[in-house]
């Protein structure tokens, strides 16, 4: 930076401090310097600064050897060589610790001053180069020579450096608080070119090094472009500092005139007789007063009610404690809503919403009677289990209706952080309270129905565990006692009826399932599809479209056609959208006044929506030897699958495809193994595996696949494929196998028997202990449907391809 101090302004108390550059009135510079000077120079070493030709300074001597030089070279000729020292912490400097380039100086005049130091302003006048010391006591005595300062070669440039050197340093004497005005004048003063950059170089707040490299430059356009460098980085700094400056000042401005407003406004109403923070404090205390809540609550409240009265209101922590204040008083503490008691009119309404779905509904009865009975107690963790579409989540409002309770729903799907459950402590900004107390103080009713929907989709990474959070809030010794980060209070939530939903139980926590009581719900069969469409879906739909009865009819039939050849689901969420599209075709004959028959008639299907998309019968019959039928079940309701299997010339190689896991593929092995070791009973020669290969698919192999129940299926189809033998038409199975021949029961018998009615199959073969889990089913569910119960492997393949093991009996 610029600077421009008095004449006797000490830098500082070392010794040989030198004082800042002042300008010589005569504006002299090497270029018309002509002096003679003796072949040999007392030498003097400055500690911290670097002398330019031109420039005149005051130093401060205090070395014994600095001083004698000084004092011999004024009696002298008053010329001295000045060379900057390498090392500003050596008191006692050699040739070899002081740079070789430096500045032959005239002594102006020499001082005594008032505390005994010598102060001497020296003139800069020819620079020159050391060419060795001749004598170093009493003081440093050197050879040197003269450096020539030479033209610049391109004029115009250095013109050009000049011009912009000196707005710059203007611009710096402008933005500089430390720097004079009247700077401004003193550089429009100076003529010369070469003193302004010696001057200017002499006043940059640098290094000793840096202005020493600028003194031993020979090319006055590159030390113009040097000193132009320094001069652009210095201004930018200043620039920057102004910037902060200024937004900082702006920001203290802000902030006394908001204070300033403040207090005015606050003296204003205090004249009106107004107190906006006394009339908050009473509306809280008035609503507290009225307030039911448990006496802990109570004595917390007016804690925190007597802090935020002590608070003063432009503080950010006021505004943090009257949500919370609000937040204590907008919670339903121990206020309910009078349950239904009546029960024929919950089942009517239960009915009304929801076609099927029995064991839901006695079970709502079930604690309802209970809660009339005794009069209170902990209501149930009910988890919906079972596919998607079959209307988990809407049975959940449909029981708010029905006891006559608030309802309320989160969904959990995709839920990463603990703290959307548990609440973020009030220290954090932009803490809130979990989700759980959100939804008891939006329900106002401290006995909601709280549907937890899509719970087996919490997530956990390393912002905690959420599915570990809600083990408090689902367990009924605990959630009495719910605790809220966020409200920092218990909270009871064992009279809320919680209701979760769930599409599979392998992904939610062991715990967290152990406390849930689990509701099954199975997918639907066409007859209650029929059902649903007739009472809820078309009803729906038709009022979505802004029909009337009159202008649209679907049949039974349509509606039959529209499930098998449209749709094949275990739920109605399909059935729905394609009732939604025969709709708009529809509204849009009528909106056009084009002819229309209201009535649908089955084969209008295809006009409407297309050619159908699922055949049953193409998939079931005409199935050639080697491919077999098997049930499975998924997490959106059961389905059926083809085993397909082809033999080739080989060495007896099992080759497995179609995205098998681990338990489906040892299935497949023990199915060969047993055919293997049976081939002989069943009329196969034993040597055809050694020269055959097999290879066992399952289409759609996109779609991972496991589970052992497809184990007398691979049998069947290996077993077809050696035989050369197609299997019975439209038979599906299902059954684990062992080494030893014997089947062994499997589960998701409801959904794959609804999978095998809606495929067209007429007979399942599967496990004879699976009979009770059969016979538990509806009978409209197994309408139309035969069931061959079979305990060894062999019955299956009699039943299936009629081989009979030679040597057993038979069994019908």
């Amino acid at each position: 930076m610029i600077e421009f101090p008095n004449i006797f302004s000490n830098q500082g108390s070392d010794e040989d401090a030198e004082f800042m550059p002042l300008f010589s009135v005569e504006e002299e510079d090497e270029s018309n310097i002509h002096e003679e000077y003796p072949p040999t120079l007392p030498v003097l070493a400055l500690k911290n600064t670097v002398l330019y030709p031109g420039i005149v300074i005051p130093i401060t001597v205090g070395r014994n050897k600095s001083i004698k030089a000084i004092q011999k070279a004024h009696q002298d000729q008053r010329i001295i060589a000045v060379l900057s020292q390498r090392d500003s912490r050596n008191e006692n400097p050699g040739a070899e610790d002081l740079y070789e380039i430096g500045t032959i100086a005239r002594i102006i005049k020499l001082l005594k001053m008032p505390d005994g130091t010598t102060t001497a302003i020296l003139q800069g006048r020819r620079r020159f180069r050391l060419e060795g010391i001749v004598r170093e006591q009493p003081f440093l005595v050197g050879r040197y020579s003269i450096l020539e300062q030479g033209a610049p070669k391109d004029k115009l440039e250095f013109k050009a450096l000049i011009s912009s050197i000196t707005d710059v340093a203007r611009r710096i004497i402008e933005l500089s608080p430390n720097i004079p005005a009247e700077a401004n004048l003193v550089l429009r003063n100076i003529s010369n070119n070469y003193f302004l950059l010696n001057f200017i170089a002499s006043n940059l707040n640098l290094k000793v090094s840096i202005k020493q490299e600028i003194l031993e430059v020979d090319d006055v356009v590159e030390k113009a472009r040097i000193v132009h460098q320094h001069l652009e980085n210095e201004l930018q700094m200043l620039e920057l500092k102004d910037q902060i400056e200024s937004k900082v000042r702006d920001d203290i401005e802000k902030q006394q005139r908001d204070y300033y407003l403040n207090q005015q406004l606050k003296t204003i109403q205090e004249e009106l007789g107004q107190n906006p923070q006394e009339e908050e404090y009473e509306r809280l205390l008035g609503q507290a007063a009225a307030k039911t809540w448990p006496d802990k609550v109570a004595k917390a409240f007016d804690k925190e009610l007597s802090k935020l009265r002590r608070m003063n209101p432009q503080v950010a922590e006021y505004s943090v404690q009257l949500n919370y204040l609000d937040l204590m008083l907008d919670l339903p503490w121990e206020e309910f809503t009078q349950d239904n008691f009546d029960l024929r009119k919950v089942k009517r309404v239960l009915d009304e919403d929801h076609y099927g779905l029995t064991e839901v509904k006695e079970r709502i009865l079930e604690h309802l009677a209970v809660l009339k009975l005794k009069g209170d107690m902990k209501a149930p963790i009910l988890c919906l289990f079972g596919p998607p579409g079959v209307g988990k989540t809407s049975l959940g409002r449909s029981i708010a209706r029905a006891l006559g309770r608030q309802y309320v729903r989160i969904s959990l799907g995709g839920l990463h952080d603990e703290s959307e459950i548990r609440g973020h402590r009030k220290t954090y900004i932009g803490a809130m309270p979990g989700r759980i107390i959100q939804s008891m103080r939006k329900a106002k009713s401290s006995n909601p129905c709280f549907v937890l929907d899509e719970i087996d989709k919490v997530g956990k990474d390393f912002r905690g565990d959420p599915s570990s959070a809600l083990l408090e809030v689902l367990d009924p010794e605990q959630n009495s006692t719910f605790y809220d980060n966020y409200l920092e209070q218990e909270y009871d939530l064992s009279r809320v009826l919680f209701i979760a939903t769930a599409n599979s139980l392998s992904t939610i926590q062991p715990a967290l399932l152990d406390r849930m009581e689990i509701i099954e719900i199975n997918g639907y069969s066409v007859e209650e599809k029929i059902g649903i469409a007739e009472k809820h879906l078309v009803p729906k739909q038709l009022g979505e479209h802004g029909l009337t009865p009159k202008q649209l009819v679907l049949s039974r039939p349509v509606l039959e056609k529209l499930i098998q050849d449209y749709t094949r689901e275990s739920g109605v969420r399909s059935l729905d959208r394609v009732i939604a599209r025969i709709c708009r075709h529809a509204a849009r004959k009528v909106a056009t006044g084009d002819p229309f028959h209201p009535a649908i008639k089955p084969e209008d299907l295809e006009k409407i929506l297309g050619p159908r998309k699922f055949s049953l019968d193409r998939m079931v019959e005409d199935n050639p030897a080697g491919v077999a039928i098997g049930l499975a079940w998924t997490s959106v309701g059961g389905d059926i699958l083809f085993i397909e299997t082809s033999l080739s010339a080989g060495k007896g190689q099992l080759r497995l495809t179609g995205n098998l896991g681990e338990v489906m593929k040892e299935s497949a092995t023990t199915a060969l193994s047993y055919l293997k070791a049976h081939a002989s009973l069943y009329g196969i020669d034993p040597a055809v595996f050694e020269k055959t290969d097999v290879h066992l698919h399952v289409p759609e192999g996109a779609i991972p696949k496991d589970g052992p129940s497809a184990g007398i299926t691979m049998l069947s189809a290996l077993a077809s494929a050696f035989v050369q033998k197609p299997i019975r038409p439209r038979v599906a199975l299902t059954g684990e196998i062992t080494l030893r021949g014997k089947v062994l029961p499997v589960g998701g018998i409801k959904e794959k028997i609804l999978a095998a009615k809606r495929a067209g199959i007429q007979t399942v073969v599967l496990c004879a202990e699976n009979k009770l889990h059969v016979e538990e089913i509806p009978s409209m569910y197994r309408k139309g449907l035969r069931f061959k119960y079979v305990e060894e492997m062999s019955e299956v393949l009699q039943y299936t391809l009629g081989l009979k093991m030679a040597g057993a009996r038979g069994k019908g």
